[in-house]
């Protein structure tokens, strides 16, 4: 992470949350929201220094994820969608660019849908958009689900190291489950509905099917396309995927300016 003079974090009342923000950096704004069960360092730790360089990073964290609290709600995509854009008000940035992933792209897209005066450009990464983007057992895998044998131990690491609380672990696991339980995902009227220019990106062997994020770009009206080398998350530098901890997609960050920047 980057250690600077541009650098604050802090707590910010969200609709019944205390939501926690870092911020790196100078330039025009890029919001950064990590996927299920991991933290915005887990998720961007590797990459955020990178993107810094050039830009204002305002990296969040959700409901009941890190160092942000639980409410008594279950976990839906459309409150993390208004939980950032509440948060974003609360900072006075009305517009800014947003990189979303896995999860974090899903609430990408539900603000690109219920809140599109935020957004410049949208970067979804590694989200799963339909259930039949991806194989019947990835979603078999959450029946039964539990802590010991189903978050990988970095993710586990990563939230004890924000929050040393086993039982707001067990928590954010047990919600992050039920959500993917019941997700449906969105028709293709609501993706054709997005009006931000956006780079959907993806691993050739991450969760989504390279042929199913092909057919999410062609109905995304102002999309771009790249599918990288690795998993899930691999070319963004996400820590559970990374080999002995080494993130070498580092290119991708490169990908990622050039697509701002256009």
């Amino acid at each position: 992470m980057p250690n600077d003079n541009h650098f604050q974090n802090g707590y910010s009342d969200v609709n019944g949350l205390k939501m926690y923000y870092e911020i790196y950096g100078e330039g025009n704004p890029l919001v950064l929201i990590h996927g299920g069960g991991s933290t915005l360092e887990t998720s961007f730790g590797k990459i955020i220094p990178m993107l810094a360089k050039h830009r204002k990073i305002i990296g969040v964290e959700l409901q009941a994820h890190g160092h942000t609290n639980d409410r008594g709600t279950a976990l839906t995509f459309e409150q993390d969608a208004g939980d950032v854009a509440t948060l974003l008000g609360n900072l006075k940035f009305p517009k800014a660019d947003f990189l979303g992933f896995s999860n974090g792209a899903h609430a990408a897209v539900e603000i690109a849908l219920r809140h599109p005066r935020l957004i410049n450009k949208l970067i979804l990464a590694s989200g799963v958009y339909k259930r039949n983007a991806t194989a019947p057992q990835f979603w078999d895998g959450f029946e039964g689900a539990n802590l010991p044998d189903h978050l990988p131990p970095v993710l586990k690491e990563g939230y004890l190291k924000a929050n040393n609380n086993p039982e707001g672990l067990q928590n954010m696991f047990d919600k992050d489950v039920q959500r993917m339980k019941v997700f449906k995902g969105w028709e293709d009227e609501q993706l054709q509905a997005i009006k931000a220019p956006v780079l959907l990106m993806s691993g050739n062997k991450d969760i989504i099917n390279p042929e199913k994020a092909v057919e999410i770009y062609r109905l995304i009206p102002d999309c771009e396309l790249a599918i990288l080398p690795g998993g899930h998350g691999d070319y963004l530098g996400s820590i559970e995927t990374l080999r002995n901890d080494k993130w070498e997609q580092y290119y991708a960050a490169g990908l990622i300016e050039f697509f701002l920047d256009k």
